[in-house]
């Protein structure tokens, strides 16, 4: 079982940031339809497996307010996860469609859409309260992927650990202490995918090392 979280991993109604609560106002104005508020994690609040992203996109989690979904990211995200079996579906269409995670938990270091896909350093800061939070639920022995460096960031500083003894890089691992092991993977960001500094191959292997440890 996973421990209770002693304060909330997400807050619905959250408008802590200014710039970020003022852009998500006037997307809304723009988009009547979308979701434009902060997003929640998505899947098994006991997964042993959580993938840590940076934000929502604007056409993706924060139009159908699911992480990952609605976007270019989204595809080879959640086609991997299920080839891995960590999922029931192989595309996640909307937040009320069939699809469930298996012992697997997809949040946002950030909650809501930044400018740009572009949050600045205070409302990272300010967020980080909440993944802190989200990864005290975590029983030993889960894994911990971050997608991308700010992602990466924003887990060693909410673990409150020196950013100097763990490094961002592709395919790394940095043991936390008897809790769990971090994996790092590049973003799998239209621009990444396209420019080939992330290919499936490489994806996929870091997924394979997430099954090994969790399943030896």
């Amino acid at each position: 079982m996973t421990k209770p979280a002693l304060q909330p991993v997400f807050d619905r109604d959250c408008r802590q940031c200014p710039r970020l609560a003022g852009f998500l106002d006037a997307v809304k104005d723009k988009h009547p339809d979308y979701y434009c508020g902060p997003v929640p994690p998505f899947g098994d609040p006991d997964a042993r497996f959580l993938i840590v992203g940076l934000a929502p996109g604007m056409h993706g989690a924060n139009r159908t307010s699911r992480p990952f979904t609605g976007d270019h990211a989204g595809i080879l995200l959640y086609e991997t996860i299920y080839d891995y079996g960590f999922s029931t579906a192989a595309c996640s269409e909307s937040a009320d469609d069939e699809l469930q995670l298996l012992d697997c938990r997809i949040t946002n270091a950030v909650k809501c859409l930044p400018p740009d896909n572009k949050p600045v350093g205070a409302e990272i800061n300010t967020c980080n309260t909440f993944l802190a939070n989200e990864l005290e639920t975590l029983e030993e022995g889960s894994v911990v992927l971050a997608l991308g460096g700010i992602a990466h960031r924003a887990i060693i500083k909410a673990l409150g650990l020196r950013q100097a003894d763990h490094v961002f890089g592709h395919a790394a691992e940095h043991a936390v202490d008897d809790r769990f092991l971090l994996l790092d993977s590049y973003h799998c960001s239209r621009y990444n995918t396209n420019t080939r500094r992330l290919t499936t191959p490489m994806f996929r292997d870091v997924f394979a090392r997430v099954k090994q440890y969790l399943e030896p």
